[in-house]
C-alpha cells in the first residue's frame, strides 16, 4: 500500500474525504486538553462527540481543542508551565510554549464550559477571544498541566493540524465542579473510564493518546518522554522528544 492509498483508508475510517489533486494544506498549530477525574475507583477522562456536519472528524469521540490563536501565548496567567514541560514543547516550533497550554484551557472553556485555573482577576489587556472566560472570576494556571504528545494530521485531509496534548487532573486544575455542557462543537460530553472510552468512535490519535495516558497513570514515577506522530516522505513516523 502506497503513502497516498494508506493516507485515503484511514481518513476512510475517520469519516473524512481525501483528494490528493490538490496540494495538501500546511498544518495549523494546535492544542488538546485531556482531563482526568480520579475521585472515583478508575480514572475517567472527559471526552465529546463532534457534531456530524464537521468535515473534520465527523461524530467522533475527541478530547476539547482547537486552533492556536494569536493572542493566546499573551494571556496572563497564575503561573508557567514547568521548565521541563517548556523544553519538550520547544522542540521544532518558534512559538512560544505556553501558547499551546493555553490554546488548551480556552478551548476546554469554548467547548466544555469547564474553568481551567484559579479564582482571580487581573486588569491588563487579555484580547476578545478571552474576554468571556476572565469574566468567569478566573485567571489560567498551567503548573500543573503535562505535555504527553504531539500529532501531525496526514496530508490531504480538509484540514490539518500539529496538535500538542496535555494531561491535567480535574482536581487540580479546574476552579469548581460545575458540570460540563454541550455546545456547538462537542456534544454527549461524559466522563468515561479509560477503558470505556476505548468502546466509543474514537480517532486513531485520540485511541493512541488514550494509551499513552493510561501508561502514565499506571506508572506515575517514571518519566516517559511525549510520542510525536507524523507523516514523511516514506510513511507514518512514531518518535519520542527527547
Amino acid at each position: 500500500m502506497t503513502v497516498l492509498e494508506k493516507n485515503a483508508f484511514e481518513a476512510k475510517d475517520e469519516g473524512e474525504i481525501v483528494d490528493t489533486s490538490v496540494r495538501s494544506p500546511r498544518p495549523k498549530d494546535a492544542a488538546t486538553l485531556i482531563l482526568v477525574r480520579r475521585d472515583q475507583e478508575f480514572p475517567r477522562v472527559l471526552v465529546g462527540r463532534r457534531s456530524g456536519r464537521h468535515d473534520f472528524m465527523p461524530d467522533k469521540f475527541v478530547f476539547p481543542g482547537g486552533r492556536v490563536e494569536p493572542f493566546d501565548g499573551r494571556v496572563p496567567v497564575v503561573s508557567e508551565l514547568n521548565e521541563l514541560e517548556e523544553i519538550k514543547l520547544r522542540f521544532m516550533t518558534r512559538r512560544l510554549p505556553r501558547s499551546f497550554a493555553l490554546t488548551a484551557i480556552r478551548e476546554t472553556f469554548e467547548e466544555t464550559g469547564l474553568i481551567v485555573g484559579q479564582n482571580g482577576s487581573l486588569n491588563c489587556e487579555i484580547g476578545s477571544s478571552w474576554e468571556e472566560y476572565f469574566a468567569q472570576g478566573a485567571v489560567p494556571c498551567l503548573s500543573h498541566f503535562k505535555f504527553i504528545g504531539r500529532a501531525i494530521t496526514p496530508p490531504y485531509r480538509p484540514k490539518r493540524f500539529d496538535a500538542r496534548f496535555f494531561l491535567a487532573i480535574a482536581e487540580d486544575t479546574l476552579i469548581d465542579d460545575r458540570p460540563a455542557v454541550d455546545g456547538a462543537e462537542l456534544l454527549e460530553l461524559q466522563w468515561p473510564t479509560i477503558d470505556e472510552a476505548m468502546q466509543l468512535n474514537l480517532p486513531s490519535v485520540t485511541r493512541f493518546m488514550l494509551e499513552e495516558i493510561k501508561n502514565r497513570l499506571a506508572s506515575p514515577h517514571e518519566f516517559i518522554n511525549p510520542p510525536f506522530l507524523r507523516w514523511t516522505r516514506k510513511g507514518h513516523v512514531n518518535s519520542r522528544i527527547v
